[in-house]
């Protein structure tokens, strides 16, 4: 019997879409969708079961190999790329994924479709034999299980504390929470002086799905959209208005020598939001946050604080977990699939 394989097709162009999709269920496998793009495959593949995705090389926003380099590396699933530019096959071998060459749709039919669903198949069958498809990777944490969740859904903010190698640890979980995220997201930084709007500028490029700005004084932030912590000012929650944060930029002196400090913005959220905090703590030298997810989590909201195996320096998560202020320890490729669980 035939095995049916769930594949998620990937392409700019919606005939291609479509004649791969008629050719796939020609030869019994299960559509689990179709998008347009790189960055839109990596989203789909956090949140919905995909035993393999097909992709074109050029795309928009982001290609196909930098998406199977996430898919593959962070999810498991097998990646099969086509192109007629046979120079990327090198580089899809070295990162994972198989190659084919694009059938030339001017001249193609159904004997070219149904080798090349062939092939489809050998990539997925491979990967089951060498335990590298998602549905045999392991994670301790069980996204099915709702117990591993809030389950009423009814936060109101989202807060975002980092250090060392927070932005490329912020950018993939902002990626992953793909367009339209339902909160405030306020994000303080460890970060020098007159290097904040350029970060800011960087996050727009990388991230087009979430816009971000500087927090401003007396601010109401809106739903996604991230609001930084300037350098050298302390991000709080003055108070809250129609559920949305008002902000406050401080002046008040460092804490543990920092400015801004999540601490601040952590113990801001716990007061005024209560269960309907969630924050997350990245990596980071020290141990600033760890007190902030402490009364997070005494006021009934939810931490997620990064695990050891993706953080570039364990500090400020590991303080946390000491503290017992961890309500959900992560790595960072399933932090935002968990974010969208509790918030969508």
């Amino acid at each position: 019997m035939t095995n049916v394989f769930r594949v998620l097709i990937v392409d700019d162009s919606a005939i291609t879409r479509g004649l791969f999709e008629r050719a796939l269920i020609r030869n019994d496998f299960e559509i689990a969708g179709m998008v347009s793009n790189g960055r839109k495959a990596v989203d789909f593949c956090r949140i919905n079961k995909v035993d393999v995705v097909i992709s074109d090389y050029n795309m928009p926003e982001m290609n196909g190999l930098e998406a199977a380099k996430i898919i593959i590396s962070e999810f498991g699933i097998p990646v099969l790329i086509y192109s007629d530019d046979l120079s990327i096959k090198a580089d899809s071998l070295a990162c994972g994924a198989s190659f084919e060459k694009k059938p030339a749709l001017q001249s193609v039919n159904d004997s070219v479709l149904n080798d090349f669903c062939a092939r489809v198949r050998e990539a997925v069958e491979k990967s089951i034999k060498d335990g590298t498809v998602a549905a045999q990777k392991k994670s301790d944490f069980d996204f099915d299980k709702e117990e591993n969740f809030n389950n009423d859904k009814s936060f109101k903010v989202l807060c975002i504390g980092a250090s060392t190698g927070g932005p490329t640890a912020v950018q993939e979980v902002l990626n992953g929470l793909g367009d339209n995220f339902p909160l405030p997201i306020l994000y303080t930084q460890h970060i020098d002086i007159g290097a904040d709007e350029k970060m800011v500028r960087w996050f727009n490029q990388v991230c087009p799905n979430i816009p971000m700005s500087l927090a401003q004084n007396g601010q109401i932030a809106e739903r996604g959209h991230v609001y930084m912590a300037p350098a050298e000012k302390h991000l709080i929650i003055d108070y809250v208005k129609n559920d949305k944060p008002v902000l406050k930029l401080s002046d008040e002196p460092p804490e543990r020598f920092l400015r801004p400090a999540v601490n601040k913005l952590f113990r801001s959220a716990a007061r005024h939001y209560k269960k309907a905090c969630l924050a997350l703590l990245l990596t980071g030298m020290g141990q600033d946050g760890a007190d902030g997810c402490k009364e997070i989590t005494d006021a009934g909201g939810f931490t997620i604080c990064e695990d050891e195996s993706t953080c570039t320096v364990f500090g400020m998560p590991s303080a946390a977990i000491e503290l017992g202020a961890a309500t959900r320890v992560l790595p960072r490729g399933y932090i935002a699939r968990a974010i969208i669980k509790m918030t969508r």
